[in-house]
């Protein structure tokens, strides 16, 4: 489960970028980017999986993500090539003088919510969808306008569900964004093996007690409880896919199926058998 830092240019004559059809359904692309992203995809049923929440949608899915915060692609697992449109911004855009006009509060506001991840639903999701596949049909003027106009329509909407996940890291500067980068990349490689503090401290120069103190003040855990979630994230999408509790337990890296059993539950409110069959009936 590779973790991408996605490299990404504004399209040409636009301060944004837009992606239609990636067509990236049978590739598992978890990865993240700086820029602040709004995605529409139409798809029977799919798996939504934003930071540390995971869920399904059907028919469609409309999401608003912040900087840096992990996310897998829409369409993964879905079996047809299905539309889907990405568009992505820069990631202070919002904060030009443009947005801190009092007509553009709601907007505004609505990009303070989108840090940590909105998922929208109903009449808006609707509406919003139909706007954003007309996009790239336009020129970069108009495009501008109809994007203003979708954000209009999801800050004043109240159907919609805030995600509540956590960026990678609050990164302050560019040191600061390649240490926690090696610590990410890392627990990708070496997530289903036992926790060793030491290892990972040795990576990024620090000494074992330092090392928790970074990581704890950066994000706010402590390196255990986020490779457990890390580790329960990663069961979620096996137990998705018709993984048994046993064979998924020892996968994501838990040595004891009692203190799985235990961990997913602190972490997602109900144990992996609860869970498996509850999303078997979504």
């Amino acid at each position: 489960m590779k973790l991408s830092l996605e490299n990404i240019k504004p399209d040409a004559g636009s301060s944004f970028k837009i992606l239609l059809t990636p067509k990236l359904n049978e590739i598992f692309y978890w990865h993240f980017h700086p820029e602040i992203e709004l995605v529409y995809v139409e798809a029977d049923k799919g798996v939504r999986h934003i930071g540390d929440h995971i869920s399904t949608y059907q028919e469609s899915d409309l999401a608003l993500i912040g900087s840096y915060i992990p996310h897998l692609n829409f369409d993964y697992g879905v079996k047809d090539v299905v539309e889907t449109v990405v568009v992505q911004f820069r990631e202070h855009f919002y904060e030009d003088s443009f947005y801190r006009q009092p007509e553009m509060q709601s907007i505004y506001n609505l990009f303070e919510k989108a840090k940590t991840g909105i998922a929208f639903y109903g009449a808006t999701k609707k509406q919003a969808g139909a706007q954003l596949k007309n996009l790239s049909s336009l020129p970069p003027f108009e495009q501008t306008i109809l994007l203003i106009q979708v954000f209009n329509l999801l800050a004043k909407s109240e159907e919609y569900t805030l995600l509540n996940t956590r960026p990678i890291a609050k990164h302050a500067v560019l040191k600061d964004q390649e240490r926690m980068h090696k610590i990410y990349q890392y627990v990708e490689l070496h997530f289903n093996e036992p926790i060793k503090i030491s290892a990972i401290a040795k990576l990024v120069n620090l000494t074992n007690a330092a090392f928790c103190r970074y990581f704890k003040k950066s994000t706010k855990i402590t390196y255990t409880e986020f490779v457990n979630q890390y580790r329960i994230n990663f069961s979620k999408k096996l137990l998705l896919q018709d993984k048994n509790v046993t064979e998924t337990c020892y996968d994501a890296g838990f040595e004891s199926l009692s203190y799985f059993n235990k961990t997913f539950k602190k972490i997602t409110g109900e144990n992996p058998s609860a869970f498996k069959k509850r999303k078997g009936m979504d």
